[in-house]
């Protein structure tokens, strides 16, 4: 993301501003790295260079170190105009198919209880596809039909994984 300075008057440049949020989304994300390295920190300690939590503890500590970057360099844009930067911020972070898509996977995590893996996945992609702008009903059955057959081979046949069957599944077929 690289920002352009704009030139003032007398060939200053002024700082860069800071998009809506970036401040608030660099902190947590300080906040998240410390407490991950913490939780690194946790697994074996600090005991050798080989012992299990060692690897962890760099990642982590890795993005503490770039998280702070990110911290200083926001700190270091200008401020954001006060007038409307939460709705820039909302309109910018979170556009309506995201919106849609984490709705989706929410209501696909409830239905897969309720309707089994095959069934809450054929919903799923049914209406994923939808929000993704096709309007084909019946290429899109017919596409996640052949998909969810592929999967539930491969998955249930080769590997012997037994997938969720669902409870409104099992009491019809009971």
């Amino acid at each position: 993301m690289s920002v352009e300075p704009a030139a003032q008057e007398g060939g200053e440049t002024a700082r860069p501003k800071r998009p809506p949020g970036e401040l608030t989304f660099c902190a947590l994300l300080l906040l998240l790295s410390l407490f991950l390295l913490w939780q690194a920190y946790g697994i074996s300690g600090f005991e050798s260079l080989t012992s299990a939590g060692m690897f962890p503890m760099l990642a982590s500590a890795t993005m503490v170190v770039t998280a702070a970057v990110f911290v200083r360099q926001s700190l270091r844009r200008g401020p954001v105009q006060s007038a409307g930067h939460w709705q820039a911020f909302v309109a910018q972070v979170t556009p309506p198919i995201w919106l849609g898509s984490a709705l989706a996977v929410c209501l696909y995590m409830l239905a897969l209880p309720r309707l089994g893996f095959v069934g809450a996945s054929f919903l799923f992609l049914l209406l994923s596809m939808r929000l993704l702008g096709s309007r084909r009903w019946w290429l899109n059955a017919g596409v996640s039909a052949a998909s969810l057959a592929a999967i539930y081979a491969v998955f249930q046949t080769i590997f012997s994984v037994v997938l969720p069957q669902g409870s409104w599944v099992q009491a019809m077929f009971r």
